[in-house]
């Protein structure tokens, strides 16, 4: 199923819905383009068109990888970063649990891709989603998703939508990463509500608790180290009080993009309760990473020892105005680009086959379809030029694209990858 669900992406057709492919190139099939290998800089593509780089790729899916095996963490990256079942598959390949995913929507997209293993950081409630996600345990005995619950109240609606179903949905109680943070429950005693409402149900299976350190407020390594252990503590207390009796694992969740090094610290920490721990990671823009916030807030600037992401995006450009010796503008704004945390980021000029530096070339606002641009004395920059751009954010980048270019160090595009936003 899922080899031939991605062989049918190779079998869509090109055409006007798909930015920045060659014009020529309309009719052909995914797969045919591909092994067209055509160049990204001399095959017709069209400006703007966004390209995600095949070596940097392949660094940062094993570097994690190898992360979270060498600190005994399952690993289940978050999909909403890409929604790219081909990128999926590539991390179930290297040893993922599952993929982590937010809203039912996203579920869908991978159950059509054969993913069998979800983990779904949210309440979920609506009864339409609970039904058809009942149907998918009742018709695949392969099938686990794991979902938040954080209120009595959705505990009840979640029992009311299940009824009827065959197999308990599988659930952790979210602890919220403190006040005024975002979901979850904010006392140890709500837990223990939550919990206690779960388990007066026969629709759901309380197996483990989670949360998301990320919202830890004025978040600084002693703030989520703190909070950490705090939900490390919360999963002992429910097994000594016998909340987990029967399971033959417990589930241990927590982790995003900038604190997985204190997750791992944390997670190493976990003592023995009445079932193996499933220490489960659920860090996603490590994919691609970026030039700007996760290039500072990765924690591989705390450890570098265990290694460095690169940064695999690169939205390239052309300059369509000059209109001063100060001001330039190039054809790509907020329709192309991810500016929700920062701008992006001018790198590379290329004219006639050649590269330098953006010396002098800085981004200084969007429009919905052009990228201010101020220049110095020092830049070389003229209408027609080639700009590439760095991205801040791979959230907000991916689910701007399609269908992405994936390009080799020497320009030539070996694949595309496809997303479902």
């Amino acid at each position: 199923m899922v080899t031939e669900a991605l062989a049918r992406l190779a079998e869509e057709r090109v055409d006007h819905r798909f930015k920045g492919l060659p014009p020529d190139a309309d009719g052909l099939t995914v797969g045919e383009l591909a092994a067209q290998r055509r160049n990204l800089f001399t095959g017709g593509f069209a400006t703007p068109v966004l390209a995600l780089s095949a070596e940097r790729l392949e660094h940062n899916l094993a570097l994690m990888e190898t992360y979270a095996t060498r600190h005994g963490l399952a690993f289940a990256p978050h999909g909403k970063t890409t929604m790219a079942p081909q990128l999926f598959r590539q991390q179930i390949e290297r040893g993922a649990w599952g993929i982590t995913l937010a809203v039912p929507h996203q579920v869908r997209v991978a159950r059509a891709f054969g993913t069998r293993r979800v983990f779904l950081a949210n309440e979920l409630v609506d009864p339409a989603a609970l039904k058809w996600i009942s149907a998918e345990l009742d018709a695949d005995p392969g099938f686990r998703l794991i979902c938040y619950v954080d209120s009595v109240r959705g505990v009840e609606l979640m029992d009311a939508a299940l009824q009827g179903a065959s197999r308990p949905l599988d659930v952790v109680v979210e602890l919220a990463a403190g006040e005024g943070a975002r979901t979850g429950v904010r006392t140890e005693a709500e837990c223990a509500a939550v919990a206690d409402a779960v388990a007066a149900t026969s629709t759901l299976r309380l197996v483990g608790v989670a949360g998301y350190e990320g919202e830890v407020p004025q978040a600084d390594p002693e703030r989520v180290h703190a909070w950490l252990r705090r939900l490390v503590a919360l999963a002992v207390d429910f097994d000594k009080a016998g909340r987990f009796a029967g399971l033959d694992e417990i589930v241990v969740s927590a982790g995003g993009s900038a604190w997985f090094d204190a997750v791992a610290d944390v997670f190493a920490e976990i003592p023995g309760l009445s079932a193996p721990v499933l220490k489960l990671l659920r860090s996603g823009a490590y994919v691609s990473h970026d030039d700007g916030h996760y290039r500072k807030l990765t924690p591989f600037n705390r450890v570098p020892e265990e290694g460095a992401l690169e940064p695999a995006f690169r939205l390239w450009t052309q300059v369509v105005s000059r209109p001063s010796a100060e001001q330039a503008f190039v054809n790509a704004g907020k329709r192309d680009a991810a500016y929700d945390l920062d701008l992006p980021f001018a790198q590379v000029v290329r004219r006639d086959g050649a590269e330098r530096p953006a010396t002098g070339i800085s981004v200084t606002a969007l429009s919905d379809q052009h990228a201010w641009l101020r220049t110095t004395a020092e830049a070389d920059l003229e209408v027609g030029d080639w700009l590439g751009m760095g991205l801040s954010h791979p959230c907000t980048s991916f689910d701007k694209w399609q269908l992405i270019p994936l390009v080799e160090a020497d320009g030539t595009v070996v694949d595309y990858i496809r997303t479902f936003f």
